[in-house]
């Protein structure tokens, strides 16, 4: 493989608070390069298509007020995203991960998603700081 095509991000050096499950506490302070370094724990470079689908993730957050779960988050995207032929099997390839509406949320600076998510989440732990 080839790196030259890899883009190294430089970011100014910030704290982001981040809940015991790694999402942002904040979610208003989201950028591309927020969702980079969060990405960089997966090992997902994030591309173009990437922050499309991110940007739609946001804009289900803020048109329904809660993350979405799967079937919602897919549902939607092939909606928004028709021309990405947007599927479970072609989210969890992109985001290298089988808990897709888990990480996409967390890449797209959102909480938690709804599924099975709130059985234990009643006692939070202190956030954590991440400086990047």
């Amino acid at each position: 493989m080839n790196n030259d095509n890899k883009t190294n991000h430089n970011v100014t050096a910030i704290n982001v608070e981040l809940d015991q499950d790694g999402h942002l506490c904040d979610h208003s302070i989201w950028t591309p390069e927020v969702a980079q370094q969060l990405a960089n724990t997966l090992e997902v470079q994030l591309e173009t298509e990437h922050l499309q689908i991110l940007q739609q993730v946001r804009a289900f957050f803020t048109q329904f007020n809660h993350a979405p779960a799967t079937r919602p988050l897919i549902k939607w995207l092939q909606k928004t995203l028709p021309e990405h032929d947007i599927s479970n099997q072609k989210l969890q390839q992109l985001f290298k991960t089988g808990l897709v509406a888990r990480h996409v949320n967390r890449l797209a600076g959102l909480p938690k998603p709804p599924n099975r998510s709130e059985e234990h989440t009643s006692e939070l732990q202190s956030p954590i700081y991440i400086s990047y």
